[in-house]
Order: C-alpha cells, then sequence, then structure tokens
C-alpha cells in the first residue's frame, strides 16, 4: 500500500515540477521565475524524500536537508541581487 502512495505522489510531484519549470521559462516577470525556482527546489525536496522513504534509507533525508539549505541561500542571494545588483557588501 505504501508503494502505492510513494508512487502515486511521485508522479503528482513530477508534473508539478514540469509546471514549475514552464513557469520559470515563461515566467511574465523576473520575481515570478524565482518564485517557479525556489518551488522547484521545494518539489525536489519532497521527491528526494519520497525514495527516501520508499528505500527505507536515512541518507536521503539528509540529501533533502543539504538541498534545502541551498536552495533557501540560492533564492536570498538572487533576490539580493535583483533588489540592489550586488550580493555581497
Amino acid at each position: 500500500m505504501l508503494d502505492k502512495v510513494v508512487l502515486i505522489a511521485s508522479v503528482m510531484l513530477a508534473i508539478a515540477l514540469l509546471l514549475n519549470l514552464y513557469r520559470l521559462v515563461k515566467g511574465p516577470s523576473l520575481p515570478d521565475r524565482i518564485l517557479a525556482l525556489d518551488t522547484m527546489y521545494i518539489n525536489t525536496i519532497a521527491l528526494i524524500v519520497l525514495l527516501g522513504v520508499s528505500q527505507r534509507s536515512l541518507i536521503f533525508f539528509e540529501a533533502a536537508m543539504l538541498i534545502a539549505m541551498m536552495g533557501f541561500v540560492g533564492t536570498i542571494a538572487i533576490s539580493k541581487y535583483i533588489l540592489r545588483g550586488d550580493i555581497i557588501e
């Protein structure tokens, strides 16, 4: 039963990633593209967690935490660059 749920959730997340990719490419404005990239990080983290659940391995959760930290820092850096034109003050 858990395998079916993980499969269904993975398919839904893959569809969400494709929709985010569309928004990233066709976004009407730059903030929309940044938001799509941030949402792609979140969906990727969810896919890695689902993979960890299906494989019954804890290493995937650590990888998800690393991607979450890098995604947060990347989003902040891109937003700061757009607002000020410089990342490091």
